[in-house]
This record gives C-alpha cells, sequence and structure tokens, in this order.
C-alpha cells in the first residue's frame, strides 16, 4: 500500500509560503533577464559597470569579437552608415591575427577594449593565471601601438569581487552590460531588434557580438540604430558614458 503525507497549515502559514513562493518566483526571472547579478553600490566594494547615468540620453553600444574576420565588416560599414560610435571589445589572441581589422575598427574612429588574452572563463582559472592572461593581453595590444587600452570585459562576461579587485589594481575599469539580445544565438532579426528596441533605456550598456558566429546581427542594426536615435538616444564610446557623472555599478556573480 502506497501512503501519502498530508501537511497540514494554519490560515496563515498557506499564505506565509504563498508569498515566499512568489518572491522567490520573482528573483528567479530577475536575474534570469540579463545574466544574473547582484547590486553593490558601495564605494568600498569593487564593481563592474552595467548601466550609465540614468538620467542621460546617451547609450552605449558594445561588440565582442573573439574569432572571425568576415561579420565584422558588415557591422563597421553599417555603424559608418549611420555615423554611429562603439566600443568593440576584443581578445588579443584575435588582435594579433588580425591587426588589419583593429586598424579599421580605430581609423573609423571607435573604441578598443579587450577581452583578456585567450576568451576562457576567467573564474574557471585561478587569480594568478587570470593576471597572467591580462598581461599578455596588455602585452599584445601595445605591440600593435595601442598602449592605453584600459576597458576590460572579462571572457564570457564571468568574473568576481577577487577579478574585479585584480583588474582595477592593474589600471582596468571591468564593463559589464545590461540589455543583452543574444543575438550570437541568432534567434531571428526581428527577435534582437525587438529586444533592444523595448528594454533600450538612458544610460543603457548594450551587448552585441561581431564575431562569425552572428548571422543577423547586421541586419538587425538597420533598424536599431535609426530607430534608438528616433527615440531620442545618442550612441557614446563607453570612455564617454563612464565619465558621466552618478553613473550606476553592479556586480556580477
Amino acid at each position: 500500500m502506497e501512503h501519502f503525507y498530508v501537511w497540514r497549515f494554519d490560515k496563515w502559514k498557506r499564505w506565509l509560503v504563498i508569498v515566499l513562493v512568489a518572491l522567490f518566483t520573482a528573483t528567479f526571472f530577475w536575474f534570469e533577464q540579463d545574466g544574473a547579478f547582484s547590486v553593490f553600490s558601495s564605494e568600498e566594494e569593487p564593481v563592474a559597470l552595467s548601466k550609465g547615468n540614468a538620467n542621460e540620453t546617451n547609450i552605449a553600444l558594445t561588440f565582442n569579437i573573439s574569432w572571425g574576420e568576415e561579420r565584422v565588416f558588415d557591422i563597421l560599414k553599417r555603424l559608418e552608415q549611420d555615423h554611429v560610435q562603439a566600443t568593440f571589445f576584443v581578445s588579443g589572441e584575435w588582435a594579433e591575427r588580425h591587426p588589419e581589422i583593429i586598424e579599421k575598427i580605430t581609423k573609423s574612429e571607435h573604441e578598443l577594449g579587450m577581452l583578456g588574452y585567450r576568451y576562457k572563463s576567467y573564474i574557471e582559472q585561478d587569480i594568478e593565471q587570470v593576471k597572467k592572461d591580462l598581461l599578455k593581453a596588455r602585452e599584445a595590444f601595445e605591440k600593435l601601438g595601442l598602449k592605453d587600452i584600459n576597458l576590460l570585459r572579462p571572457p564570457s562576461g564571468h568574473f568576481n569581487k577577487e577579478i574585479i579587485k585584480l583588474a582595477e589594481e592593474m589600471g582596468f575599469k571591468v564593463i559589464h552590460w545590461n540589455v543583452n539580445p543574444n543575438d550570437w544565438k541568432n534567434p531571428g532579426t526581428n527577435k534582437i531588434i525587438d529586444t533592444v528596441m523595448k528594454r533600450a533605456s538612458n544610460g543603457d550598456i548594450i551587448l552585441l557580438h561581431a564575431s562569425d558566429s552572428v548571422k543577423q546581427t547586421a541586419n538587425a542594426l538597420k533598424t536599431i540604430l535609426p530607430g534608438l536615435k528616433n527615440k531620442g538616444f545618442h550612441f557614446v564610446s563607453m570612455s564617454e558614458l563612464i565619465n558621466q557623472a552618478h553613473a550606476n555599478s553592479e556586480l556580477i556573480e
């Protein structure tokens, strides 16, 4: 015979369970939205910037590149046609292999940041390995004549307080994002457009990709760039967004 055990709750206990479940569900969906992150606003905590000044209409359009050499040209062409400045985060290993593309990016007056040297999650490495990767990345950029690269987006957006602290000690500013349409998954041009257009707000950092894995991003930009301009937003570099007063800082866990 099967036995079923039934918990009996008083009325107030039932309501308590309902409230706790609702809170848990809301928290879960909040964390799932654009990559789970927690907010640390204390100046004593190491932080990663994921949003600029919400009182300004400026937004930063950022692209990650870690492999490939084809898709980036269509994206650069689209940015030029719409007179939009962006920030490109590239791995040191990729930069070494494609100095001519790096030159094209910088000559087009876009900003450069780094994704470390090898595109490998920092939280899967010990802190000394992370430091070696950052030093190697810095050396790679310096050999290309780029000595002032101080914007860092850790590979896959994976980092913790220890990694941010190390980065800050080495003179880097850690940059995350708060609008992510996951264009690298190629979810459909309209899906990319809808995600960006619906979520974009003052001070946002938008994450897109320019590696060869993306097949729909350039087409999506045809609508996104003029669409955001029509909404009154202004595209600026990450450095300009950082320089705005009262920027909010958030930390990935």
